[in-house]
């Protein structure tokens, strides 16, 4: 008989991140670049974090340098996503076996989105069966379904990255493929592909911006866009932006050893 008085297990930081995005909630979150020692958490005040996103797209790192920063976030409730370099499905998945869910940068075309999507949320299907699954919506079975969206995947969350015009004008099919739980827009390349590049109070980034919320909240999926300045991130927020991801380990730092010096200088 089982004991009513032993503890339940406390859900895990990722369902605990999905759930918030599917009540409209909107979650906090920033990007690990630099910080792969797990005892960095400990610095990290409670209740300031929802998830974070370690990438290895701009640094010489790997993925795996991260995951004992993965697990000290994970007994710490925060969810720990990984920004993959690749854009290749089999990458996805390999990723999503070990992390809480995936970011993939520069998604713009639908039916890759679709198989990047599928290599996330429906792992391991693969091969004709998985063809099937993408294109009929018809699984090898009713058991196959519920293992693969019941119990394997069921906590995995895949975030495309929108980083181009093209991206933009194709965001209303790319939040109705299923498992895209939010979406994540890089500013860097979005200005760059606009023809702006950097002007991240550009009038035309704003509404580039305001159209992707706009659309992407008719389908119930949250968006963000990465500021690393207060004022930036704010605007966003009050576009409507839930996905909210703020700054990075490097930048905050600098920014706080700036102006502490700075101030200290001026005594």
């Amino acid at each position: 008989m089982a004991d009513p008085y032993a503890a339940k297990p406390a859900p895990k930081p990722a369902r605990l991140l999905k759930d918030k995005l599917l009540r409209g909630d909107t979650v906090y979150g920033t990007l690990i670049q630099y910080a792969v020692n797990p005892a960095i958490v400990d610095v990290i005040p409670d209740g300031s974090l929802d998830f974070a996103i370690v990438t290895a797209e701009h640094n010489a790192l790997d993925l795996a340098e991260f995951l004992p920063l993965r697990y000290a976030l994970a007994a710490k409730g925060i969810a720990c996503l990984a920004r993959t370099h690749s854009r290749e499905p089999d990458d996805v998945a390999k990723v999503c076996d070990t992390f809480d869910g995936v970011v993939v940068p520069y998604v713009e075309d639908i039916e890759h989105c679709k198989r990047l999507a599928a290599a996330a949320v429906y792992r391991p299907l693969k091969g004709v069966a998985l063809e099937r699954v993408i294109r009929e919506g018809v699984w090898p079975s009713e058991r196959t379904r519920q293992y693969v969206t019941e119990d394997r995947c069921r906590d995995t969350l895949f975030v495309p990255m929108i980083e181009s015009v093209l991206g933009v004008e194709n965001v209303d099919a790319i939040c109705a493929i299923p498992g895209v739980n939010a979406l994540f827009i890089g500013p860097n390349d979005l200005t760059t592909n606009m023809g702006i590049p950097n002007d991240y109070d550009s009038p035309a980034l704003i509404a580039m911006i305001q159209k992707v919320i706009d659309t992407a909240d008719r389908r119930h999926v949250a968006v963000g866009c990465w500021f690393g300045k207060p004022e930036q991130a704010a605007r966003t927020q009050q576009q409507g932006a839930r996905f909210m991801v703020y700054s990075n380990d490097g930048s905050m730092l600098r920014d706080a050893m700036s102006k502490a010096f700075g101030d200290l200088r001026k005594r």
